[in-house]
């Protein structure tokens, strides 16, 4: 079936994308041979322009869309009509850039209000879909006021982005796995957006195991005795290679999961077992995306070796790391003791609080 227009054009912020935004862009593309997408954003606002783009491209590679950003500082006043027409010169800029010049456009898709007097402007028709928002409830100002409650509408990049990451850390023994894992299933129960709540595992761990059992297969090809933890030789690369893939999993759970994602471990954690083993800090950090550290303490914990752990004294020094590093760096935090049940109860109140702040972003121009 042949296209009903030639080329359609849909401008919005997109501040963040939701499932109204998208459901717009799949309507354009199934009726046009082409689609072009102005992303417009100010220099106020808290969402780079960017990202807004890399979003959408994710979500829309069809080849016939072309996702074409734009830097927007004109006030908005759809009453005034040289601020109307100030708008479309960037419109068109946008347009002249993306495509190597001014394309003709037949068709405006939109679900606002202004969407007939930009075709107009365009010498175009417009297509409204969804103007009463009747098969996706939710807008921009709808997510940036309360991005949980509109969890469902989001894309898995947009999720990743908003996640609120926090980070469990702590010396070997301490806790961190058995906390890190009880506060992801508290907030499962909750059900609604938080039942996706999911909890990532330490990658230390996986490659620490896998480098010991390329180890002892050398060492038997070769006829050596089988090696042991302590026999194993470390360089710094390593560790940033586990800070790294330690971001990814993270990332990958963040955009799956729901608006809280639980991390046993983090790259503060990787740098100081670094020099621990190396007897110097790391000098790489992967960039850093969490917004709470809860450091286990081994306090009230007894030592327990599972024949991965270097033992009682080093675990005590590890400890007062943590503690010396998360106050040095001023990262938000806080130290929990005592028992299981009592640690996850003053985890849950951080969390909670954590929540109750909300989600920051800059109002649009």
């Amino acid at each position: 079936m042949s296209a009903a227009f030639a080329h359609g054009l849909i401008v919005g912020k997109f501040y963040p994308p939701h499932a109204g935004h998208h459901h717009l862009i799949d309507t354009a593309a199934a009726r046009c041979a082409r689609v072009s997408v102005v992303v417009t954003a100010s220099t106020a606002e808290s969402i780079p322009l960017a990202l807004r783009a890399a979003w959408l491209r994710e979500a829309h590679p069809q080849a016939e869309v072309t996702i074409a950003p734009v830097v927007d500082d004109v006030e908005i006043d759809y009453a005034d009509p040289e601020i109307w027409s100030a708008h479309v010169t960037v419109f068109r800029h946008a347009l002249a850039l993306a495509h190597g010049g001014a394309p003709e456009i037949d068709a405006v898709f939109s679900s606002e209000e202004y969407g007939p007097e930009l075709a107009h402007r365009f010498g175009a028709a417009h297509v409204g879909v969804d103007p009463d928002r009747g098969r996706f409830p939710v807008s921009g100002t709808m997510v940036r006021r309360d991005p949980a409650s509109c969890w469902r509408w989001l894309s898995p990049a947009v999720r990743g982005h908003l996640a609120r990451r926090v980070a469990v850390v702590g010396a070997e023994s301490s806790g961190t796995t058995t906390l890190a894992r009880d506060l992801a299933a508290h907030y499962a129960a909750r059900g609604g957006p938080w039942a996706a709540t999911r909890w990532v595992p330490e990658y230390g761990r996986t490659y620490c195991e896998e480098k010991l059992a390329l180890a002892r297969r050398r060492a038997k090809a070769t006829g050596l005795p089988k090696p042991w933890l302590d026999d194993l030789e470390w360089e710094s690369p390593e560790f940033a290679t586990i800070a790294e893939r330690q971001l990814l999993w993270e990332d990958a759970a963040a955009r799956t999961g729901s608006p809280l994602l639980v991390c046993d471990t983090d790259a503060l954690s990787t740098s100081l077992w670094h020099e621990r083993y190396l007897g110097v800090a790391s000098a790489v950090h992967p960039r850093a995306r969490h917004d709470l550290w809860i450091h286990t303490s081994v306090e009230d914990v007894p030592f327990e070796q599972d024949g991965w752990r270097d033992g009682e004294a080093v675990r005590h020094r590890m400890d007062a790391r943590f503690r010396e590093e998360l106050a040095l760096r001023g990262l938000p935090h806080l130290v929990v003791s005592g028992p299981p049940h009592a640690r996850l109860e003053r985890a849950v109140e951080a969390v909670d609080a954590l929540i109750t702040q909300g989600w920051a972003f800059a109002a649009p121009l």
